[in-house]
């Protein structure tokens, strides 16, 4: 997968929605309202130009960001650039990362992700939402079983599970186990429902998902949590 260009693209899709209602409040992030989110999201831009250019993670500070519109558009702009400079070397340079592996490598899908996701939190919270690119939202997915959750649990914010869960996106064909042993079930859906059921963006009920199997015990290891 091409990250840089993912990342160029949702990165600019979030950019756009700077149009928008600035005061909308975003539903799953707390009581932020676009605007927060928006300096959320450029923060998190500068602060990995600093871990891979300067090699710390010390750097991640809202407070200077501007909130009035045309400011805020060209801020938030001039982040993305930065992020997709700093990014535009060999993937395998090193970096400080707060997950293995140190490297640029990991940024370029770190910020794929969250870009996506919050991309389409700003969709959402104007109301309307555009479709994600299925492999990426696939790659989110794996991306919260290989180095989300083992975060959480390396942080003691998580336990290991002590059955297993099949998750299956019925778009791409990729399927993932998460827990030991047999799964005890199988939830099947599009990768981008299945992402966004991952990070609390809809339940885990929803008809746009399948079970097989026993559902309580699925939903009680995916319960993690799994992701911050």
């Amino acid at each position: 997968m091409d990250y840089l260009v993912a990342l160029r693209r949702e990165l600019d899709a979030f950019g756009a929605l700077l149009d928008g209602d600035l005061s909308a409040p975003v539903e799953h992030c707390g009581d932020w309202r676009l605007v927060d989110l928006a300096v959320h999201l450029g923060a998190g831009n500068l602060w990995v130009v600093a871990a891979v250019r300067e090699g710390h993670g010390d750097s991640n500070d809202e407070s200077a960001a501007p909130r009035d519109r045309a400011a805020l558009k060209a801020w938030y702009a001039a982040t993305a650039d930065a992020l997709v400079q700093a990014l535009s070397v060999d993937p395998s340079t090193e970096a400080w990362t707060f997950f293995p592996p140190h490297t640029v490598g990991f940024w370029r899908r770190r910020r794929s992700q969250e870009t996506l996701i919050h991309r389409w939190d700003g969709e959402h919270a104007l109301g309307s939402t555009t479709p994600m690119d299925p492999a990426l939202a696939a790659d989110g997915v794996a991306e919260v079983f290989d180095t989300m959750t083992p975060r959480m649990i390396a942080k003691g914010a998580a336990t290991h599970p002590e059955q297993a869960v099949r998750i299956t996106a019925t778009d791409t064909g990729r399927s993932w186990t998460y827990g030991p042993g047999e799964p005890v079930a199988e939830v099947s859906g599009t990768a981008e429902d299945l992402l966004l059921m991952l990070w609390g963006r809809k339940s885990w009920g929803a008809e746009s998902v399948t079970w097989d199997g026993s559902r309580e015990a699925g939903l009680e290891v995916l319960a993690g949590p799994l992701v911050p």
